[in-house]
């Protein structure tokens, strides 16, 4: 293991590269793929789960057809910055469903959440319940996409 984490070899990487986008694949359909016995395939794939390179397998569910059609990018500005109250907001926004994604980032505002409701009434109750009674939020700025033309959970390796 590097400082950087797991070293991965050519066969983690094929492995990784397949499962990212087909998870779904039983094991054997899987080491055929990558050239391997089904056992060292098994093998590997536990692995990468063990050190962390597979945090989670899922279902990408389209928002629109489960009624989320409504997405949100949301900048957050507190108004103290002092660790505790970073922390606090974010178990704030851990609890709530709708925050898909949240990223402290700087330079510029404190937070940036990615966002996913049903329609503008429902953003504006989760403004309220998020930011408005939040006491430290100091400003807020969203941007409402009109369309995606791209959606990516791939990470190239």
């Amino acid at each position: 293991m590097s400082p950087d984490g797991p070293i991965l070899d050519d066969l983690d990487r094929r492995i990784l590269n397949i499962l990212q986008i087909d998870a779904s694949q039983t094991n054997a359909e899987l080491a055929e793929l990558v050239h391997v016995s089904p056992p060292t395939c098994l093998r590997r794939v536990k692995q990468l789960r063990e050190n962390g390179v597979i945090e989670r397998q899922v279902a990408i569910v389209a928002p629109d057809k489960v009624g989320a059609r409504l997405s949100a990018i949301v900048e957050i500005t507190l108004d103290v910055q002092a660790a505790d109250r970073m922390e606090e907001f974010e178990r704030v926004v851990a609890d709530e469903a709708a925050v898909l994604q949240c990223y402290r980032v700087s330079p510029g505002p404190d937070f940036v959440l990615v966002v996913q409701v049903a329609d503008m009434p429902a953003y504006h109750a989760l403004a309220h319940r998020l930011f408005t009674t939040h006491s430290n939020v100091r400003n807020v700025k969203a941007y409402f996409s009109t369309f995606r033309s791209k959606f990516e959970t791939r990470i190239a390796i």
